[in-house]
């Protein structure tokens, strides 16, 4: 990974994960919902979810980073866990989700400490 790779590679990753932690508090939120207010509740953790996986994809496609990949694999069955109102494993999926993301950030940061930027 070159240097200019790397600096791309951290600041996806970190704004990845950044996002996934907020995705994962709003699953949260809404397990706690009741009724009609889990029901339009749903439609927008849905929405925000189906926008954090946008930005993997945006990610993915500037990195090239298979860990990208495993994030947006992991969040697709999140999305499908909250539309069956599993909430525990969507987290659990969440939480995978942000791992990756990690990764993605954690290599990049050693990349960055051999060239000496950090």
């Amino acid at each position: 990974m070159d240097k200019k790779g790397a600096v791309s590679a951290y600041q996806y990753g970190e704004r990845a994960k950044s996002e996934l932690i907020i995705a994962s508090q709003l699953v949260t939120v809404l397990s706690g919902l009741k009724d009609a207010e889990r029901t339009g509740g749903k439609k927008i953790v849905l929405q925000c979810l189906e926008s954090v996986r946008i930005e993997l994809q945006f990610a993915l496609r500037a990195t090239n980073n298979q860990e990208f990949q495993k994030s947006i694999d992991n969040l697709n069955q999140a999305i499908s866990l909250v539309e069956s109102n599993d909430y525990d494993q969507a987290m659990k999926s969440i939480g995978a989700a942000v791992s990756n993301s990690t990764t993605v950030a954690m290599i990049a940061w050693q990349e960055l400490e051999k060239h000496e930027f950090i």
